[in-house]
């Protein structure tokens, strides 16, 4: 990988500059008093736009860089900060803003008591209000994380991978050194003591953590589910358990809400997706799904399983179409009166995670697709039953869902893209769909079915082979100063910006109406050395490249 090296310093300014406080807002933990979640939709973003923003001020380098190699416009309306004035406004009003999503144009507001929303939505600038979560007595659903562990001497540490043909990666030294996932779930309940993740903290491999519930740093509590992830995802016993991307960083993000069951839960998971996006993630993994709540007025139908719908997907796709590798859980409905696949792994850009057990046949639990709008679902499966996890201090045990199926294929994903770091994560999805066993016969349980590693990894390498023309190519690079840009296609008019990596502008260059395919910039001649961007605004797109400047 040639992204930017992470550190948990660096993870740390992200998230202060970047996410929570970008515009200049401090958020406090929880008060455990405002018991009242409503979700505030605005009409517009109130005259911000790109243009108002270098991509640093948005952006990690590494977030930058993946943009960049995948050819995704740089920098979209999605990108630019909810608007503080807004904000501002709803705040003088008595309520206390907990988290905001720049891509959906929304803010999650908490109070003590019910508020008047007809008085919100009287603002011009609020095109919607809805209550997402309020106090409940018991809730239906507190045991939705659970899961069963027992001991289990007779399983085979790596049968989960040798299932996916993926045990040739591992030995080929594809462990996901790299990449940089992030696990959004309940919590990480004794992640920090457990044995299987020693190396993985003796690294310093876990770049940061963030409660997004609890907006609090601290996730090692309230549940283990996230545990029993990780152990799968980055666990390594000699002898007992060997996770599927053991030298890949993490993450870890708690998002759902063990003491209750609400919609604002899809609020935190947005947050830790475009915390993840501006961080540089390349995967998040999520081991959790969204279709009935504690108020049944929010909830979900079968119907609204269409990848358009319900709140989360939408922005799942979002983080995907940002070049990150979306794999959700199915979810374990099969054997309930729901059934199905549950949001946000119904999304078409998502990879959906179904299970089977040791004889490679469907596990009575998985849920079934396809999305309501007729797509296959899942997209693949593998092990969901008796796969070997820790929770516990003193041993491992093994446990079922395709809560562990999904951290399998994430994890053996981040080990192709270490191989191949040229695959954009659409080819990685279609090779795995192309390499399955039921490829070319795809059905409402399986989907594709399991997928081979290894021959996905020969998919890749054999189409990599070729160069990939780009929108727009910036050469040579390193330069001593003088930069050809190639367009694939006349760009029409062009507004150049160059700056330096501390955010200096260098120059700027406007035409009006440009019929040629290269451009000749000189403008670097007189800089120092070092690293520098240079945006260019097209009628096609934004595009950013990054250019090392060598010599005086």
């Amino acid at each position: 990988m040639t992204a930017s090296v992470i550190t948990p310093g660096s993870i740390k300014r992200i998230l202060s500059v970047l996410v929570l406080l970008t515009i200049g807002f401090k958020l406090n933990a929880q008060d455990q008093s405002l018991n009242y979640f409503y979700r505030v939709y605005f009409t517009d973003k109130g005259g911000n736009n790109p243009a108002n923003y270098l991509p640093s001020d948005l952006l990690s380098e590494r977030a930058l860089d993946r943009r960049i190699k995948f050819n995704i416009a740089v920098t979209d309306m999605r990108d630019v900060p909810v608007n503080r004035q807004y904000l501002n406004e709803i705040i003088s009003r008595g309520l206390t803003l907990h988290c905001m999503s720049k891509w959906m144009n929304t803010a999650l507001f908490r109070t003590k008591e019910p508020i008047d929303v007809q008085s919100l939505l009287d603002l011009s600038f609020v095109d919607d209000v809805l209550l997402v979560r309020k106090p409940v007595g018991k809730s239906n659903y507190t045991k939705k994380l659970d899961f069963h562990s027992e001991a289990n001497d007779d399983l085979e540490p790596g049968f989960h991978i040798a299932m996916l043909n993926g045990t040739s990666i591992h030995n080929s030294g594809y462990k996901g050194h790299g990449i940089l996932i992030a696990v959004n779930d309940g919590g990480f309940l004794n992640a920090e003591n457990i044995s299987s993740l020693e190396d993985l903290r003796s690294r310093d491999g876990i770049k940061y953590t963030y409660d997004f519930v609890k907006n609090d740093p601290f996730v090692y509590d309230y549940h283990a589910h996230g545990t029993a992830v990780m152990s799968v995802l980055a666990g390594h016993l000699a002898g007992s358990l060997e996770g599927t991307a053991p030298e890949a960083d993490y993450m870890l993000f708690r998002t759902e809400d063990i003491g209750s069951e609400s919609a604002a839960e899809e609020d935190f998971w947005v947050a830790a997706a475009e915390f993840a996006d501006s961080a540089g993630a390349d995967i998040i993994n999520s081991s959790l799904g969204y279709y009935h709540f504690d108020d049944p007025s929010l909830n979900y139908s079968p119907s609204d399983m269409d990848g358009n719908t319900a709140f989360i997907t939408r922005a799942a796709d979002i983080a995907a179409s940002k070049g990150i590798l979306v794999v959700c859980s199915a979810g374990n409905e099969r054997d309930k009166e729901w059934m199905r696949i549950t949001a946000p792994s119904d999304g078409d850009s998502i990879i959906c995670a179904g299970a089977v057990d040791r004889d490679k046949q469907i596990s009575y639990f998985s849920s079934a697709g396809p999305s309501a709008d007729g797509r296959i679902k899942p997209d693949n499966v593998a092990l969901g039953v008796n796969v070997i996890v820790q929770t516990s201090v003193s041993y491992v045990s093994s446990s079922s869902g395709t809560s562990f199926s999904c951290p399998i294929l994430s994890g053996m994903a981040a080990c192709i893209m270490q191989a191949v770091p040229n695959a954009a994560p659409w080819e990685l999805t279609d090779a795995l769909h192309r390499t399955a066993d039921r490829f070319l016969m795809p059905d409402s349980l399986y989907g594709y079915g399991i997928p081979d590693m290894n021959k996905t990894l020969l998919l890749l390498q054999n189409k990599h082979l070729r160069e990939q023309s780009a929108a727009t190519l910036a050469k040579p690079n390193p330069t001593s100063g003088i930069v050809e840009i190639l367009f694939k296609d006349p760009p029409g008019k062009i507004y150049i910006e160059i700056y330096s990596a501390s955010g200096t502008i260098i120059s700027k260059k406007n035409y009006a109406d440009y019929s040629g395919r290269d451009l000749i910039l000189y403008d670097l001649n007189s800089c120092r050395q070092g690293i520098y961007f240079i945006r260019l605004t097209t009628g096609t797109g934004i595009y950013l490249h990054k250019i090392i400047k060598t010599g005086p």
